[in-house]
């Protein structure tokens, strides 16, 4: 999986492409902890327009990025998810935990 991050204003933007799985943990992890760490940003934002697959493991990533945003007052929000990865998550429920758009 690649990552591009961009910013604007209070909102931090990481741009997912490719399969979001096990072996994106790390690079997942480096990108989320260097917008965590950013004290001007207060909604960091997953675009998933690339994303053409995720796991299990993936919502992991995810459950554990909304812990640790929260604990420094951030939001999460997930943008543009479709097809399957729009399905995984509806079945997931994390409609309930996060912003989808």
């Amino acid at each position: 999986m690649k990552i591009q991050t961009s910013k604007t204003d209070e909102r931090a933007t990481l741009r997912l492409s490719g399969r979001f799985q096990f072996d994106s943990h790390r690079d997942f992890r480096s990108a989320y902890d260097l917008v965590i760490a950013d004290a001007g940003v207060k909604v960091i934002v997953l675009d998933f327009a690339g994303v053409d697959y995720l796991d299990s493991s993936a919502l992991g990533m995810l459950l554990l990025l909304r812990e640790k945003a929260g604990a420094v007052g951030k939001e999460v929000e997930l943008a543009n998810t479709r097809g399957a990865v729009r399905q995984v998550l509806d079945v997931a429920n994390f409609a309930r935990l996060f912003r989808i758009s």
